[in-house]
């Protein structure tokens, strides 16, 4: 983990290097989570692994319409940072946002479903990968524009100012969505309101096909918190050691009352852009050399040398929920052609039926 925007007692600001997702830095585990769980780790990030894996055969398959955007590769992003926030908190991401609601506890069936467009899924059907949510949970989307749940967010978090100190805003984006004005303006705003919310940058090195270098100035979104006087973390995001280790210093800042944070992940996604992705932009050694550092694998090799047994137990236990997932996004109903205007113009009664 490396501190990028540090702000000393004469109030100056340090710069130091960012931690590169390409580091041959060892692994080590941060004092601050000798406490994590591993196996509560593994299990959590095979979930998310084996349903982005069937959901990628669904699509193929010819189940699942739309895009598909999926973060193989990314799970230690998710589950390192999820374990940390608060069921009070607010969540908000970008549109690679399946990981993000299975760690929120909401149903991998329900989930599923909703790639296939059934009735029963977390949206009825009706908003697909890019819109998963849960307004009990605190889990307001995924987010198909770009960008767009930024300023989102930063409502959110004034509203928990005002009525619910000790609650914050997480917000996770793309690195390429820093280069649009949302992000400064709601960056402003935080900083100017002293807001409390941590924008969590999931930084995989590619807005779509365009190397982060290519398209922007200054490719460390993490360096951009000095515009704002605001602190910011760097973290390897193949190591969900030092996510959480990042997370839990940049969400105790806010927490805390003292403003907004910037936490920059480096992570790798293994796939495309989305499954309509070719993936001419980028050189295969690279995938295969960044699949070396396989967070998932990772966790698992250290954990079979502990209990193989359990290691097995657990994978067995959760294809099971996977395949039955699955299993239950097939077999719910598409959504009735009667409900087809619900959820579209908001009536004076409160009803969202046109």
């Amino acid at each position: 983990m490396t501190v990028v925007n540090g702000l000393s007692t004469e109030n100056e600001l340090t710069m130091v290097l960012a931690l590169s997702p390409q580091s041959t830095a060892p692994n080590v585990v941060p004092a601050a989570v000798a406490d994590l769980d591993l196996w509560d780790v593994h299990r959590a990030m095979l979930r998310v692994r084996r349903f982005e894996e069937l959901a990628g055969q669904s699509y193929a398959a010819g189940k699942v319409g739309g895009f598909l955007h999926l973060a193989i590769g990314e799970e230690a992003v998710c589950v390192g940072a999820t374990s940390v926030l608060a069921p009070h908190d607010h969540l908000l991401t970008h549109y690679r946002d399946h990981g993000w609601a299975l760690m929120r506890g909401m149903d991998a069936g329900r989930c599923m479903a909703e790639l296939f467009g059934k009735a029963t899924g977390v949206s009825g059907g009706r908003g697909g990968s890019m819109h998963f949510a849960d307004a009990e949970r605190r889990m307001w989307g995924g987010y198909a524009i770009v960008g767009g749940h930024l300023t989102l967010a930063t409502g959110l978090a004034w509203a928990a100012k005002v009525q619910e100190p000790g609650t914050i805003a997480c917000v996770v984006f793309g690195e390429g969505a820093s280069n649009i004005g949302e992000f400064h303006e709601a960056a402003n705003l935080a900083a100017t309101w002293n807001l409390p919310i941590l924008f969590l940058c999931e930084n995989n090195g590619f807005g779509m096909g365009t190397r982060s270098e290519r398209a922007a100035a200054v490719p460390d979104v993490a360096r951009r918190a000095a515009a704002y006087g605001m602190p910011a973390w760097q973290v390897d995001g193949m190591d969900v050691h030092d996510v959480v280790a990042g997370m839990r210093e940049a969400c105790a800042f806010v927490r805390s009352g003292e403003g907004p944070a910037i936490l920059e992940a480096h992570t790798y996604r293994f796939r495309g852009h989305s499954m309509a992705d070719p993936e001419l932009y980028r050189d295969k050694q690279e995938v295969e050399v960044m699949k070396a550092r396989d967070p998932l694998a990772g966790v698992v090799s250290a954990l079979r040398e502990i209990d193989a047994a359990r290691v097995e137990e657990i994978t067995a236990e959760v294809e099971r929920e996977m395949q039955a997932a699955v299993e239950f996004a097939e077999t719910s109903p598409f959504p009735d052609l009667s409900t087809l205007d619900e959820g579209i113009v908001a009536r004076p009664d409160g009803l969202t039926r046109s």
